[in-house]
């Protein structure tokens, strides 16, 4: 996996043969962060990456002008190599990691945050509880939003906090915004 643009534009960042990871997608990715750019902005923001795996949207995101990621995964050797990375790349003081279960962290006291990726194995099932937290513990900043990539079988249109979701073949990227939206403001494709 490449980073496509921003300070570390070109870093290549591998991907473990011995690990089931599914990164998101060079087209997926791209389209997330072109809908941030055309709507926010990174500079400055404070991210979030669960089920980081690779740190492939953590380190997007602080190529792009971020000034901090945290990677929130149960993978002590992922989290090694995403450390690994952050000092190749020299960003080791904008990197943070936890070794946890996402459910878990996400019960504990609130990181307030502009921007949560949440790219959890692809044949995860229930949101509730990483939904649930994040908006009723105000993991999110005004404005923040929530970007979750997510099979054909979890919908989340009817969330009042769905903002946008969009379909890159298979995988689907909805984003919550942190306030309730308005049906009119939903721009759902």
């Amino acid at each position: 996996m490449r980073i496509i643009t921003g300070l570390l534009k070109g870093r290549i960042i591998d991907v473990p043969k011995n690990h089931k990871l599914r990164p998101t997608t060079g087209r997926a990715k791209e389209g997330i962060f072109s809908t941030i750019d055309s709507r926010r902005f990174l500079e400055n923001a404070r991210v979030l990456d669960l089920f980081a795996g690779t740190g492939n949207l953590g380190f997007e995101a602080l190529s792009r002008g971020a000034s901090h990621a945290t990677f929130v995964d149960r993978d002590k050797y992922l989290l090694r190599r995403i450390e690994d990375y952050s000092r190749e790349f020299e960003v080791s003081d904008q990197v943070s990691t936890r070794c946890a279960n996402v459910e878990e962290f996400l019960q504990g006291p609130p990181i307030p945050v502009d921007f949560i990726f949440c790219d959890p194995p692809y044949k995860y099932e229930t949101f509730d509880p990483i939904l649930d937290p994040i908006f009723q513990n105000n993991w999110l900043n005004e404005g923040g939003w929530l970007i979750v990539e997510h099979n054909k079988y979890n919908r989340f249109e009817d969330h009042p906090n769905c903002y946008i979701t969009k379909e890159y073949g298979r995988t689907l990227i909805t984003i919550f915004n942190a306030e309730t939206v308005d049906e009119d403001d939903k721009l759902l494709d």
